[in-house]
């Protein structure tokens, strides 16, 4: 079989929370949910020049000649799916990472660090949210730049140095003012100074600036009582100007932010933004949940929402 090398733009799209998926509708309704859900957006693909390299788990791996067209794609992915009805009470959604990049074609099939860099950014991207790299934002047309923000540079496994990521608006709900690049980096700077998370639990406020163990076992931080809970659950910890939740539980973490939908972490972790709840085992719909709210204070995290861009005052 012979192999090619090319560079292209490689985007993941996975369906969000598909644990919750199955349990709402049941293996059969949710198995033809999805796959109508990915014909749909295979479709999308097509339309914008790209190609479904193969399917993933309840996702699907795909590649595009050049990052402008994977970027108006995944949007145009996002919009439709957002735009589908609900089935019994339950929407779907997808979350999507992409990279550009050099990879090896090997018959239909596309492999690389630029594959995996696309995989790690999925596993980064909460429900509804289009992640991507520095590397790729730095290919982007001008005509897709006003829509993209700077998140944060994370420690991603198999990489010997931080990567920053980029977040691509798709939903955009008012107008945004993109400030100068020295004022946002002075902004990030004074942030890290500040950083600090809030955090309730069963009447008690902690303030964290470094990090905190969350479990049943009494040697940590915030000791939970729910049995569905793991004895070592989760740790929050402070890297840079941002707090990063990172689930160590058999049950997985369910975290709700302030403007998204409850979406399950399980051996991930993920950035706390702004303000939110944290549930640990199952649902904080749930009777019994043991729930931490937790508030992003000072910058860490709290500028999710406008690292790089803020709301104009009328």
């Amino acid at each position: 079989m012979s192999e090619q090398k090319s560079n292209l733009t490689v985007l993941f799209v996975d369906v969000s929370d598909n644990t919750r998926l199955y349990e709402s509708l049941g293996d059969a309704a949710a198995y033809r949910e999805v796959r109508e859900c990915m014909t749909m957006l295979g479709e999308t693909v097509t339309q914008h020049r790209g190609r479904v390299v193969k399917p993933v788990g309840d996702g699907a791996l795909c590649s595009f000649p050049n990052a402008d067209l994977a970027l108006t794609a995944a949007r145009a992915m996002q919009t439709r799916v957002h735009q589908r009805q609900p089935v019994r009470d339950y929407k779907i959604s997808i979350r999507i990472g992409l990279q550009h990049g050099p990879v090896l074609l090997t018959g239909n099939d596309i492999f690389g660090d630029t594959v995996n860099t696309a995989a790690r950014m999925v596993q980064i991207a909460a429900s509804g949210q289009i992640i991507t790299t520095g590397d790729t934002f730095g290919l982007v047309s001008g005509q897709h730049r006003g829509s993209i923000r700077r998140l944060d540079s994370l420690p991603v496994k198999g990489k010997h140095k931080e990567i920053t990521i980029y977040e691509v608006l798709w939903q955009v709900t008012m107008d945004h003012t993109q400030m100068p690049g020295w004022l946002a980096a002075a902004a990030a700077a004074a942030q890290a100074e500040t950083a600090r998370l809030r955090l309730h639990f069963d009447g008690s406020d902690t303030l964290i600036v470094d990090a905190i163990d969350i479990g049943r076992q009494g040697s940590n931080g915030i000791v939970l009582k729910d049995l569905m809970a793991s004895r070592n659950h989760a740790r929050i910890e402070r890297r840079k100007d941002k707090f990063v939740l990172i689930d160590r539980s058999t049950n997985g973490t369910f975290i709700t932010m302030h403007d998204s939908k409850e979406f399950k972490l399980r051996r991930e972790e993920m950035i706390l933004y702004g303000s939110g709840a944290i549930a640990f085992g199952h649902h904080a719909s749930e009777k019994d949940a043991d729930i931490v709210t937790f508030c992003c204070e000072s910058g860490a995290g709290a500028s999710a929402d406008e690292p790089l861009t803020r709301p104009r005052q009328e």
